[in-house]
């Protein structure tokens, strides 16, 4: 009354139906970090702050009617919308006598002088045609800020290679945003840019992961300042674990049994098998437990509800003006990063430019492999890696691809023998053929038929052979499918590629049915044959779900035999940059160094007196671990032991000791796992002797010693040498020393723990032997398990990669007996299996029958890449 404001009536909702008050009362519990049990007055009273009808709550304020209109009156007069909020993309500063559009044309025409020996009609045609569309749709400027990103990247040496659709465009070709001559490739640029898309064009940057990622990134912040440019957020929102996890914490449950769920759980892109009810069940719940119903109602509840927001992999928004006056922005977590609240689709539903700056691991092992190779003097780069290298085909044939880019998987190994990759194109199919879409579609298994020879290479129609030649007549590419499209309906470039949109995943069911009636209707009306309509529709339906496109193929092939070649013929910089980078792939540390002793590299442990950070080449031959793969130790205190040694070298234990800020964790993992043992004769002279308290006193050893050690040894002591013959600890065994470098590295440059098993299992096949194998035979394996994984597209079969000291063999397990055993195959390190062997075309798999844990002593072996 006293301000004149109309009085209005809420019911101060939290959530929609009354049953949403046990979901926010386990948000509380969240929040507060307590429990139901504990939370008492933090919980909400009653179920009443819901949703409620007009005549609820004009009976709740029957006294007050007038408020009851006010807030009607009040809902009718707020008209906000998000459209046209305002935004600008940013113009790009061009030299005098040039506008943005004349200056783009500029720069390409220059460009393509140098990308092409001639410039052929071909060429003029799709540039010209390229930069009208540019120009009519408004866009000169987003190509313009992306080639000065690119520029700022080569000019401080960051490696940096546009794909996507992007690749598509002879322009971003030109400008050097891509690798790809889409004109050669014969790729369709309305994959990329037609005059009915809706929004920006997407070019996605892959840039070296770390560092040189982030000063990137730092760049664009200091170009178009804090509140100019942001990330992307994610929506990440409750699944199966986070949401199990957090409702069982606030049921009180204990720990252990949310541990035993969380590793029944499945993840991965494929569906869940096993019930709420029996999962929680074999976690240690009983059906009958009281609080059973309340945690699977809670779950289905809560289930798929916003959990919190994270930054996009990689994409920014930049605006011409300041970016917080339409866009909610905040601080990230990561220092110097500003995070908008919306995500890449809000951004672009909104009309807002997205610039994808993509970290690839790859890139960053391929750039530090590079610089390696210069220092040492054999230069090389990727643009001049030879393209018909007879040994890189050689390891891609044989499936000897650990820690190469894109086909390292257990899936791509298993195809690479099959494929038996010949040129770069052969890659390009590789990169491209094990993906959900060619999987689904069936089109897999008929094109290594057609080029393994026992099936005939046959087209839909004759008129589809300059479009499916080169892949035997079975479409593998988003961009066959838009040719097939024009070439059978008449489909100009814009509808080809609404129908691409139409039948992805993202539309909706009848936006789908609509385009393939028009798909239909047109084929019709020429002539075709109902059955080869029927075919060409079931194609593009169930490839353009997860439709790989040709230009991106391509791009990743490039990075692929380049890695691949690394691997060949740089071995040494390339397993030393791998292992730098890591955690990336699909192979831990430990993985990555066995396969570099296979190929013959030599690897030396960790030492304090010559190890770095980073590994190091040592020669041709062998590199050195560096403080990087230790457990604990920080990086700083590393860079400063280089730094004290660079000074002067350490000339003893306790010269070491008074030098470094290490912490006692610290020394004793450094003397666990050996890297001490320049000042010891053993690991555990080292360890007893790191227990020492260091004196000022030079002149005077401790009680410690003193207790163990004779006068004269003392006195060598006082004077700086050794005294760890007097350590009264045994040496570690062979099997102690393997078991201690897991512990503190996750690795070990000793033998293989299988190796140390295997005079127990005389039954059990080497991986190196299973290729001599008969085809049906019943055979055991055995080893570390490296990888678990259970794709989508395999209908519930779940693969599981066993390390031995030779090699990886690898099994498949059924549905039926994954559930059996599901605990013991999510749970334990090394298993036994038995099963019968499938020997084709030099790919070994074994169909497993039985499995059974491996007992193995306590020793401890490689973590495991699950179900990704």
């Amino acid at each position: 009354n006293d301000y004149r404001l109309p009085l209005l009536a809420t019911n101060g909702v939290q959530y929609a139906k009354p049953y949403g008050h046990e979901v926010l009362d386990v948000f509380t519990c969240i929040r507060e970090h307590t429990h139901l049990d504990a939370a008492g007055k933090l919980l909400t009273q009653n179920s009443e702050r819901h949703l409620k009808s007009d005549a609820e709550m004009r009976e709740i304020f029957r006294d007050l009617p007038e408020a009851i209109e006010n807030t009607s009156r009040l809902a009718e007069r707020l008209t906000f919308s998000l459209e046209n909020i305002g935004y600008e993309f940013p113009s790009f500063p061009v030299p005098a006598g040039h506008d943005m559009d004349s200056f783009l044309r500029t720069i390409t025409w220059f460009g393509a002088q140098q990308r092409y020996a001639a410039i052929s009609s071909a060429v003029k045609q799709k540039l010209e045609e390229e930069l009208t569309l540019i120009t009519k749709l408004g866009f000169p400027g987003y190509f313009l800020i992306v080639w000065d990103i690119v520029n700022f990247c080569r000019e401080h040496n960051i490696m940096v290679q546009g794909r996507g659709s992007a690749a598509n465009s002879a322009v971003c070709y030109c400008l050097g945003i891509t690798p790809v001559d889409p004109v050669s490739n014969n790729l369709v640029f309305e994959r990329f840019l037609n005059e009915s898309r809706k929004g920006w064009p997407d070019i996605d940057l892959d840039l070296p992961s770390g560092d040189r990622r982030e000063s990137v990134i730092q760049e664009i912040y200091r170009r178009y300042g804090k509140h100019g440019a942001a990330m992307t957020a994610n929506v990440i929102s409750y699944r199966g674990r986070s949401a199990a996890r957090e409702i069982g914490k606030a049921l009180n449950f204990s720990s252990t049994i949310l541990d035993r769920f969380s590793h029944l759980f499945a993840n991965g892109d494929f569906p869940h098998t096993l019930e709420l009810e029996s999962q929680i069940e074999q976690a240690g719940l009983p059906k009958a437990h009281p609080r059973m119903p309340a945690f699977v109602r809670l779950y289905r509840a809560i289930y798929g509800l916003p959990r919190h927001l994270g930054q996009h992999s990689g994409g920014m928004i930049i605006c011409q003006n300041k970016l917080s006056s339409f866009v909610p922005l905040e601080n990230a977590s990561m220092p110097g990063r500003v995070v908008a609240q919306w995500d890449k689709d809000d951004c672009e539903d909104l009309g807002i430019v997205k610039v994808d700056l993509l970290g690839l691991g790859m890139m960053s092992v391929m750039q530090d492999a590079f610089e390696l190779c210069r220092k040492r003097g054999r230069p090389l780069d990727l643009a001049h890696i030879p393209q018909d290298d007879a040994a890189t085909f050689e390891i891609m044939q044989k499936a000897d691809t650990i820690g190469v880019f894109q086909i390292e998987s257990r899936a791509q190994m298993a195809t690479l023998p099959r494929m038996k990759p010949k040129c770069f194109y052969d890659v390009v199919i590789e990169v491209a053929i094990i993906r959900p879409g060619p999987i689904q579609g069936d089109m897999v298994h008929p094109y290594l038929a057609r080029r393994a020879g026992r099936q005939p290479v046959a087209y839909f129609d004759p008129r589809l052979e300059p479009v499916l030649g080169r892949t035997l007549g079975v479409p593998l590419f988003q961009e066959q499918m838009l040719k097939i499209a024009m070439i059978m309906a008449d489909f100009s470039g814009n509808e080809a590629e609404e129908l691409r949109r139409a039948l992805s995943f993202h539309r909706s069911e009848e936006r789908m049915q609509k385009v393939s009636v028009k798909l239909r209707a047109a084929m019709e009306r020429k002539g075709i044959a109902p059955d080869k309509i029927d075919k060409i529709i079931q194609s593009i339906s169930s490839f353009a779900l997860y439709g790989f496109p040709e230009s991106h193929a391509i791009s990743f092939a490039i990075l692929a035999y380049g890695s691949a070649y690394l691997k060949v013929h740089r071995a040494p910089e390339f397993y030393v940059s791998l292992i730098n980078n890591q955690p990336m792939g699909f192979y831990t540390p430990a993985t990555i160094v066995k396969d570099a002793r296979r190929h013959g590299i030599k690897v030396q442990p960790v030492c304090v007196q010559r190890s770095t950070w980073h590994c190091a080449v040592v020669s041709d031959d062998t590199i050195r671990l560096g403080f990087c793969v230790v457990n604990g130790l920080r990086q700083e205190h590393a860079n400063e032991l280089v730094r004290q040694r660079q000074d002067r070298q350490f000339d003893s234990l306790e010269d070491f000791k008074r030098r470094l800020p290490l912490s006692k964790d610290e020394l004793r993992t450094l003397a666990e796992l050996g890297a001490l043992n320049c000042f010891a004769e053993h690991r555990r002279a080292a360890m007893w002797n790191v227990e020492e308290t260091v004196h000022d006193d030079l002149l005077t050893p401790s009680r410690a010693v003193a207790a163990f050690v004779s006068n004269a040894e003392s006195q060598k002591q006082a004077f700086g040498t050794s005294a760890s013959t007097t350590a009264p600890l045994a040496p570690m065994t062979l099997s102690e020393r393997v078991k201690a470098d897991y512990e503190t590295m996750n690795l070990t440059t000793g033998p293989h723990p299988m190796k140390l098993l295997r005079e127990s299992l005389p039954n059990i096949w080497r991986a190196i032997d299973l290729p001599q194998a008969r085809h049906g035979a019943t055979v055991q394996i055995a080893g570390n398990v490296i990888c678990r994984q259970r794709p989508g597209t395999a209908k519930g079969f779940v693969f599981i990669s066993l390390e031995d000291e030779t090699g990886v063999s690898n099994a498949i397990i059924d549905p039926n007996l994954f559930e059996r055993f599901r605990l013991l195959i999510t749970e334990e390190a090394f298993l036994l299996i038995e099963g019968e062997v499938q020997n084709s075309d030099c790919v070994v798999l074994i169909k497993t029958r039985d499995i059974k844990p491996l007992s193995h002593e306590q020793l401890l072996g490689s973590e495991s890449h699950d179900f990704h």
